[in-house]
């Protein structure tokens, strides 16, 4: 008989299913298997990276990020601009019915010489309605205009600017009239005047409103009438308006953006 005949073997336990909770929890709960920490664990340890590598790495991430980054950009730049360009493209469109040769009037200068809307093609021109016994708009908006030609006129990079003022009140605004009310602003200013058809055809074409108020003991009445400043461009088109709101400087600013981004009708 050998030592291994004395020993009994042992059966093996039945195979039944167990749920791993189950069984962690109730050998925890027992004290039989001892809590796994990573200083326990036979599990082979995963290094870190080297601390070079991980700053390495970062700064390629970032340059990607950036490198996406600006190209969401300058996509969005580019959109924009080709929507801007097809917004002043349609203007145009909408703007070739306000050129020059569709819209003529003939009227006379301060000097009696006749003038014609067309004559003035191939000009930038800042036009105002008024008249020349208009107490305080009237003035206060050829000073403006004047200030803002003059301004323009010292860059010489700049084409030239023509002002205009044309009267809504020809009863009383004859060349003489106008020659004398004209020399308090500026020199190159032109007064227009003619027939009260004339006039009423100048203003018609540019949709001013002007309409002369009741008469004083004396004769003497006010015009009501639009307060725009007109920008026109070589083409003839109606560029832009301005109130009496702006200035002189913003005019100037105004028109010197005009002129840098102006494009012909084709």
């Amino acid at each position: 008989m050998t030592p291994d005949d004395l020993v009994t073997p042992i059966p093996p336990p039945p195979c039944h299913p167990v749920q791993q909770g189950a069984l962690c929890g109730s050998a925890r709960r027992q004290g039989a298997l001892p809590r796994v920490t990573p200083a326990s664990a036979d599990a082979p340890s995963v290094q870190a990276p080297p601390r070079e590598f991980r700053f390495r790495v970062r700064p390629a991430r970032a340059l990607v990020a950036g490198g996406a980054a600006g190209a969401a950009a300058g996509a969005w730049l580019w959109l924009r601009q080709r929507r801007e360009q097809e917004r002043q493209r349609r203007r145009r469109e909408a703007l070739r019915g306000l050129a020059l040769t569709h819209a003529d009037f003939r009227l006379r200068d301060q000097t009696g010489a006749p003038r014609a809307k067309s004559d003035f093609r191939g000009q930038w021109v800042l036009l105002y309605f008024g008249f020349t016994h208009c107490p305080d708009v009237c003035p206060a908006a050829l000073e403006r205009m004047g200030r803002a030609a003059a301004a323009l006129e010292r860059d010489p990079a700049l084409p030239p600017l023509q002002p205009l003022f044309v009267t809504v009140d020809p009863e009383r605004d004859d060349e003489a009239a106008l020659r004398r009310y004209l020399r308090d602003f500026h020199p190159r200013l032109l007064g227009l005047t003619g027939s009260a058809e004339d006039v009423r055809a100048a203003a018609a074409a540019f949709r001013v409103y002007a309409s002369a108020g009741p008469r004083d003991a004396d004769g003497d009445y006010i015009v009501d009438h639009s307060v725009l400043i007109y920008l026109l461009g070589p083409d003839g088109l109606l560029l832009d308006c301005y109130g009496s709101g702006k200035s002189a400087e913003e005019l100037e600013r105004s028109v010197r953006e005009h002129m840098r981004t102006y494009q012909p009708l084709e």
